[in-house]
């Protein structure tokens, strides 16, 4: 053995603790996330439907994806639609509340509990509540809005106009939590005594907040937006419950389309279980989400040299 080779070995041995302890998360992640991706992309160049034998189909599946699947490009669409509103939504009401929530006190504490609630709910409990409360006919959104006389006849929130719209709200009802305990921890990271600082040089609570909070919370912010980007262009399960992508696949994102090849979600859907395709359609949303990552990485690069971070 070499003496690099040594040095290697010896290393491990001097830290096998740490090694068998993570060794079962190890195995879990290699069955449970490794075999199954690479179970699936072995047949991105077959037909293969899930029985029979796999046929050899070369780059038909990508030329189909590009030319002849005009659902997947609207779930693509959908995609962008549905992670644009839940961002827009949810990072300024996750900043607000922890602004509002920072404070060690213990109203606070209670809120912040009730508040983070709904992140650690299942995404099927989250999705049946929500079409209870949504219901056309007998919902307590629509029998509270006309109570108030917002409204005289009930809106079909689950219908091909407002779908999107109450798959946002969960997303954003789901999220905020999660996100406003993430902006808590830099908010308490920030010193007090910039703060007392600015106040003894007469600045504003508006100054305190575009002028020393805001810029100081920047590198938590990257890193939270980076996070919600990638989860919620994976998110799925709710749309699944809520509406199964329907109706008339306003609310079919990229993943719930994926799912569907593989899985399809009922006996009325309108797509086949084809796993060779599904593998080649996970490949491109892979490389679509990828695309849109580094593209985020790269303008926050330039902007840190910009700002000089």
């Amino acid at each position: 053995m070499s003496k690099k080779g040594k040095k290697v070995w010896e290393r491990v041995y001097n830290e096998r603790t740490s090694y068998l302890m993570l060794l079962p998360n190890i195995i879990m992640f290699a069955v449970f996330t490794v075999y199954p991706i690479l179970w699936a992309l072995r047949y991105m160049l077959f037909d293969y439907r899930g029985y029979g034998e796999a046929k050899f189909v070369g780059m038909d599946n990508f030329v189909r994806v590009f030319t002849r699947d005009p659902v997947f490009w609207d779930s693509v669409v959908n995609t962008f639609v549905y992670v644009g509103g839940k961002l827009i939504l949810t990072l300024p009401i996750a900043f607000m509340l922890a602004f509002l929530l920072s404070k060690s006190t213990r109203i606070n504490a209670v809120s912040q509990s009730i508040i983070f609630t709904p992140t650690i709910m299942s995404s099927a409990v989250m999705a049946l509540i929500f079409y209870l409360l949504f219901n056309t006919y007998n919902g307590e959104i629509n029998r509270f809005l006309m109570w108030l006389g917002v409204i005289d006849e009930n809106i079909n929130w689950l219908g091909v106009q407002h779908a999107m719209l109450t798959v946002i709200i969960l997303a954003v009802w789901g999220g905020v939590g999660n996100y406003m305990v993430y902006f808590i921890a830099g908010l308490t990271g920030i010193s007090t005594d910039v703060y007392e600082s600015a106040k003894l040089d007469g600045a504003n609570g508006a100054q305190t907040l575009f002028r020393i909070t805001i810029p100081l919370l920047a590198p938590v912010l990257k890193m939270i937006l980076m996070l919600a980007l990638v989860i919620s262009f994976m998110d799925m399960q709710s749309i699944m419950v809520l509406t199964e992508g329907g109706p008339m696949g306003k609310t079919n994102v990229m993943f719930l389309y994926i799912y569907q090849l593989f899985f399809p979600i009922s006996a009325g859907s309108t797509v086949t279980q084809e796993f060779g395709y599904g593998a080649s359609v996970s490949l491109v949303a892979a490389f679509i989400i990828g695309l849109i990552t580094g593209l985020y990485l790269f303008i926050g690069s330039k902007l840190d040299k910009v700002t000089g971070e």
